[in-house]
Formats: C-alpha cells, structure tokens, sequence
C-alpha cells in the first residue's frame, strides 16, 4: 500500500500545529498538519511492513503511524505530545476520539527531562547563531520561549496548553527582534529555572500509563483485523461533524 493511501484512507486523527496552534499566526504563516494513522493489521503479517511516518502528500504534512506515535507520546516527545492538544483539529473517527480521550495517560513528569532537554539543545543552536552572525533565529528563539512556557505551565498545572494566550505580543515582539538578546536569554534561564521548581511539586505522575495506551492499541490492531476480514470499512457517521466542527473555528483563528 502507498504511504499516501495510508495517509488518505486511515488517518484516525488530524490537526493543525505550529504558529496556527499556537496562537502566534501572522498573515506569512504556514499551515501545519499533523496526524496519526492507523496502518491496517493485516500489512504487519508481510515481510515488508508499513512505515512509521509519512510525509506528504500535501506540503507542510506529516503523519505518524499509531503505534509509533503512542511510543513517542509515551516517551514524552514535545512534538508528538502537543498534537494531542491541538485546538485545530480536522480530522478524528472513532478511534481518534478515543486516543484524545487517552490524553492523560501520556503525560508524566519525564516531560520535564525531555522538554529540558530539548530546549538546551535549541538554546546551544541559537548561542552558536550569536557567536557566528551577531544575532540569533529570532522565530526560532520566540518558539523556545513558547516551549519553556509550555513546560514549565504543564508541571505546575498539569495541564498542557499550547495556546500562548497573553503572551502573544511579547513572543512576537521577540520574533520580530524587538527584544534584544540579553533579555531573552535572561527570559529563557529564568523559565528554565521555573520549570525546575515546578518539577518537584507536579501534580503529574511519575510514570505514564503505559498498560491503558497498549491496551487500546492491541484493541485498534485487532478492530483493523476484523474489518479487514469483513470487507471495506464502512465510514464513521460522527466523522463529519467533527470535520464541520474544525472548519468552522478556521485554521486562521486562534
């Protein structure tokens, strides 16, 4: 089967990230799109199996197969955890419902090591930009800003919210290299440093729920093998409301 016909025919969910997700959208950004797809059981049984990501086919889109997107989410990825938080979404049949549902089950205070982690990593980019040209990737160094936001709001709460709400204009302000880079650096060490605060107390558990996310995957598996085996999925009759739904919010509002 073609990745794209993965992708078109069994997507369980879609939705819009970055910029759009964020709150952060100009009049130049990019649409986003994100999804996860359930590759049917019976493509595992062969030799070659399915991928574990496509991109494409539109520009700008990216798909995950839902075991390796489960794995991801699990090992709190910053990427993959924030698309089950979109506030855009597209596309969700029942079995996308059902992993929005599971939401929680991903989350644990190992996001604090993997979003640290990631942001240092970030952080380095940015410092080598300075040395090198006298300034950084000032969009790159607003969606660190963002990110710092994001984890340090997500241990304290334990909650995830990618909408930066209020803090919109000073984000954008850092975008537009308004802000110079003492300040922002001062910015980010001082989110680090509250982030690393929050840690200690985070109503967040230790560890995610790891048995609740297998068992609705060898469920999504097994469900795939008996349509399989029964014909052509029929289609989900909720699945256009919720399609209805995203296209009224429009992918352009906040």
């Amino acid at each position: 089967m073609h990745p794209e016909v993965l992708v078109r025919d069994h997507t369980v969910y879609a939705c819009v990230m970055g910029s759009r997700a964020f709150g952060l959208a100009t009049d130049g950004s990019d649409t986003d799109r994100r999804g996860v797809f359930l590759a049917p059981t019976p493509l595992f049984w062969r030799f070659d199996k399915p991928p574990t990501h496509v991109e494409g086919p539109a520009e700008e889109q990216f798909s995950w197969e839902l075991e390796r997107f489960c794995s991801l989410a699990l090992r709190a990825n910053p990427n993959v955890l924030e698309c089950l938080h979109s506030p855009l979404v597209e596309r969700a049949d029942a079995t996308g419902r059902e992993l929005l549902a599971l939401r929680g089950a991903f989350l644990s205070r190992q996001v604090h090591e993997t979003f640290a982690r990631y942001a240092l990593g970030q952080r380095r980019k940015l410092e080598a930009d300075v040395r090198g040209h006298g300034a950084p990737r000032w969009k790159h160094a607003m969606h660190l800003l963002r990110l710092l936001m994001t984890s340090r709001d997500l241990l304290r709460t334990g909650t995830l919210t990618i909408d930066v709400g209020d803090q919109r204009e000073p984000l954008l302000a850092v975008k537009h290299g308004e802000v110079p880079w003492p300040r922002v650096e001062t910015w980010m060490s001082a989110l680090s440093r509250e982030a690393d605060e929050a840690a200690s107390r985070s109503p967040l558990p230790a560890e995610p729920d790891r048995a609740r996310v297998e068992d609705f995957l060898v469920r999504a598996r097994r469900a795939s093998a008996l349509s399989a085996a029964a014909g052509p999925r029929q289609p989900d009759p909720d699945h256009e409301v919720v399609q209805g739904v995203a296209r009224g919010r429009g992918v352009g509002q906040r």
